[in-house]
């Protein structure tokens, strides 16, 4: 008789050898739910995606992404610009910001166009920030921007252009803090800091209005506030199938049963769309054995054996579009991603557009380097792995602002990073930088008889993107790279060793 086999909680038990159709389901319990593979051989391919703070926090272009909840403080520049340019809170509150984001600019098939070329291998909106307006044509928020605003379905229509080009799709949810914790506690605006709407009974925020409570997360109680949440996470999965469900901080204000609703039913509905799907998260709000860990600005100090995300942003700290808030260089984006890369991370990446659709030149001209560079170098990223260590160099680790390591680590051609081909047919230096013409390097990391060697013999090293083949030597000490007399890319320069 053949032995039972469990893969997973099943609505079939499964025989081995039995001829019968594969029906799985996720049940909302950690002995279920740990049987997903939290990052799918796909997911741990792409190396980077692409996403964007934009809402009717973009009309204000001003202050950041925390528009909504500084406007109704008592005191701050943000209150003090409010009123001077929009007046009182009572008299425009911030939905009154809502009509004023037309999205007139707003091209799926252009942003798609955008983000492919930028070298994303998934792409898609933040869906619901904090300030409780969903980006998606909702039957269950009445505030949506199917209904209101640009009266268009903005995610729905990104994913449209998205998968016709064969892009894996995110969707991003901030809105767990959105819920008036405590609103009917006539104290509790003197602590609280769960929710993004300042409250005091005096606030707008306070409001009894039944539409209007739900932008503000004033709900009468906590437990209508969680199913509201879940319920709108449960509509984009049902209407859209996003192969990334991904959330920031303060998802542990959500119950956990709640919490492991989301993920079965992000999983099932996987399972029907033959898909396999990815849940991401900050901090220690879901178990890793199911979801991917991301680290905001930041990254890991050394490998990690678990694949991890970062979030980063283009521009020097803002994450909406700000007026004049200038953007990293394209050559600090791309050596940080490098250095998450080299370490078994997968990058994130923010882009701001203005509230009228438009994504601007300075942004896509940095996109347009970051996708001309992985042009040339794209096999030293995309599929690969990591090597024993993640490379070297003078560059200090500099904390981040949200833990881990930041992403403005200013690295020179001195930091060197390593990734292997997951056939380990190749191994791929980077030089964090353009290293000078003719020096011979010394790379005592991976050379003599160190564990840290490349997996097999070197056959051949070589300039990736030319044909160019350079001078190596390995000794039972150390391993030496002559740079060639040729072009080296000013961004970050990579040579493969082509291995047996």
């Amino acid at each position: 008789m053949h032995v039972a086999k469990f893969l997973m909680v099943s609505t079939f038990i499964l025989l081995v050898g039995c001829k019968t159709d594969k029906k799985i389901t996720y049940k909302p319990v950690f002995e279920s739910l740990k049987n997903h593979d939290a990052a799918p051989e796909w997911f741990q391919d792409s190396k980077l995606g692409i996403y964007f703070h934009w809402g009717p926090y973009s009309v204000p272009a001003y202050g950041s992404a925390w528009y909504p909840h500084n406007m109704y403080k008592d005191q701050g520049d943000i209150r003090k610009h409010h009123e001077k340019t929009y007046g009182c809170i009572h008299d425009f509150g911030y939905e009154d910001f809502i009509p004023m984001f037309k999205a007139v600019h707003f091209d799926p098939e252009d942003w798609a166009d955008l983000f492919e070329m930028a070298g994303a291998k998934f792409a898609g909106p933040v869906a619901q920030h904090h300030d409780g307006f969903a980006m998606w044509d909702s039957d269950v928020n009445p505030w949506n921007v199917a209904d209101m605003g640009p009266k268009r379905d903005i995610l729905g229509e990104l994913f449209t252009s998205l998968e016709k080009r064969n892009m894996k799709t995110i969707a991003t949810f901030h809105h767990a803090r959105n819920g008036q914790r405590n609103a009917h506690n006539p104290e509790a605006w003197k602590t609280a800091y769960d929710s993004h709407y300042v409250y005091h009974p005096d606030l707008p925020t306070a409001t009894t209005d039944p539409k209007l409570r739900k932008l503000f997360g004033n709900f009468d109680t906590i437990e209508e506030f969680n199913q509201y949440w879940l319920d709108q996470v449960n509509e984009v999965v049902d209407k859209y199938h996003p192969d990334i469900l991904w959330y920031d901080s303060w998802l542990n204000l959500i119950p956990e049963d709640k919490r492991m609703e989301m993920a079965a039913h992000h999983f099932n509905n996987g399972l029907k769309q033959n898909k396999e799907v990815v849940t991401a998260h900050k901090q220690d709000d879901l178990p890793l054995d199911y979801s991917v860990l991301d680290f905001e600005q930041g990254g890991r100090r050394d490998i990690h054996p678990l694949p991890w995300l970062t979030d980063i942003t283009l521009g020097e700290s803002k994450w909406m579009y700000v007026e004049g808030h200038p953007y990293k260089t394209a050559d600090l984006v791309i050596r940080n991603m490098i250095d998450v890369w080299s370490k078994n991370g997968i990058v994130l990446l923010n882009v701001s557009p203005r509230a009228d659709g438009v994504i601007n030149q300075e942004q896509r001209y940095i996109l347009k380097e970051i996708g001309a560079w992985l042009k040339i170098h794209g096999e030293a990223v995309y599929g690969t792995r990591t090597h024993t260590i993640f490379g070297y160099g003078p560059a200090k680790a500099v904390d981040g602002s949200h833990g881990g390591q930041s992403s403005k680590i200013k690295y020179t051609a001195d930091d060197v990073r390593f990734t292997i081909a997951k056939d380990k047919k190749a191994m791929y230096v980077f030089f964090l930088g353009k290293p000078e013409a003719g020096k011979k390097i010394e790379m005592r990391a991976i050379g003599g008889y160190h564990r840290n060697i490349p997996p097999t013999p070197i056959k051949n090293v070589r300039l990736l993107g030319s044909d160019i083949s350079v001078d190596w030597e390995l000794t039972s000490e150390s391993f030496y790279l002559t740079m060639p007399n040729a072009k080296m890319n000013d961004l970050a320069t990579v040579f493969k060793f082509e291995l047996e």
